[in-house]
């Protein structure tokens, strides 16, 4: 167990994938700098690999102050055994207060291995994070704590959840749920080198043989515009509406949880706290009720149209504008439309 340290630092863990530092932890970067100054203590991010310290200089402009580089050719592929030991070394070393991680596929894996090593409270998936004293129902008061905020029950309620004295306090985030801010090419950091020892056989069980890599074919986080469907498209084959609609803008295509789990169109199209979370130019809501759930998915879209039958669906109370009827009717409209304006 870690000592708990209210001064420590507040840290990140910067991932790289193919030689690429990825962009959920340039937002953690962002998000920790807020943390960090309400705590204020500074920001600390810990880079390990192989020929990346080329990424130290965009970290310290997204709010880093500290770079902790562990530079070993055994790194240059992610392995979850020698990371883990990578990152326990350096908690144990250091004491940070609070250590995030991207909830990708790689954070997924590395988190709960070093929570479970430094027998830290870790929670996974939060949609937001926050500084506040928390009283327990002694009346205890706890200053300073860390809010890991995320959906529970399937979407169906936010809890919130602090962890008193199992520290450093960590937390998976999900992409794209924290707003990443215009980078500072003029801020200052540190780097520091760190030399861990990497010579265990069993932490390298694991061989890496080959690696083969298969492009995402579908970039909701990048896309400028959605065209999203959900339950009230009314079935799969209706589903070819809403692809023509997202054609016509160049866009890509979207979906509620409702729309998914009736097996109208693949999960890796789900908007919503429960999938991916957009912030596009233009998003046009088709057949969704704009439950709580999606909303905070996509509400933070520059333009939002909503087309439902039903004039007090929610999604009207944060529409721009509005479309009362049949989506069946009005898609084929709007792609006509368009098209004679072009």
């Amino acid at each position: 167990m870690i000592e708990k340290n209210t001064q420590g630092e507040v840290w990140v863990y910067a991932e790289i994938q193919d030689n690429t530092l990825q962009e959920v932890s340039l937002e953690l970067c962002c998000k920790a700098r807020q943390l960090a100054d309400k705590l204020g203590v500074p920001v600390g991010a810990v880079l390990p690999g192989y020929n990346t310290e080329q990424f130290a200089k965009s970290l310290i402009s997204y709010g880093v102050d500290r770079v902790y580089l562990v530079d070993d050719a055994s790194l240059a592929n992610f392995r979850t055994d020698p990371y883990a030991h990578v990152l326990v070394e350096l908690i144990k070393k250091y004491r940070p207060q609070i250590v995030l991680y991207g909830a990708t596929h790689q954070g997924r894996d590395l988190a709960p291995r070093v929570a479970s090593t430094t027998r830290s409270g870790m929670t996974a998936d939060c949609t937001d994070l926050d500084i506040s004293n928390v009283t327990e129902k002694s009346g205890v008061v706890h200053e300073n704590l860390l809010l890991q905020i995320r959906p529970a029950f399937g979407g169906n309620i936010v809890a919130t959840i602090v962890n008193y004295d199992q520290w450093p306090q960590m937390a998976t985030v999900r992409e794209g749920v924290m707003p990443m801010r215009s980078p500072n090419p003029n801020r200052n950091g540190t780097v520091i080198r760190e030399t861990i020892e990497l010579k265990e056989q069993t932490l390298f069980a694991v061989e890496v043989i080959k690696r083969e890599i298969r492009k995402q074919k579908l970039n909701l986080k990048g896309s400028r515009v959605i065209v999203a469907g959900g339950a009230g498209v009314g079935g799969k084959e209706h589903f070819d509406l809403i692809f023509d609609l997202a054609g016509t803008f160049g866009g890509a295509v979207g979906a509620s949880r409702a729309a998914v789990d009736s097996g109208f169109i693949g999960h890796e199209h789900q908007i919503g706290q429960t999938g991916t979370t957009v912030r596009p130019a233009l998003y046009i809501a088709c057949g969704i009720s704009g439950a709580i759930q999606h909303r905070a998915g996509m509400e933070e879209a520059a333009k939002i149209i909503a087309i439902n039958t039903d004039k007090d669906a929610p999604i009207f109370s944060i529409a721009h504008y509005g479309i009362i009827g049949d989506l069946k009717q009005v898609i084929p409209m709007m792609i006509k439309a368009f098209k004679e304006r072009v």
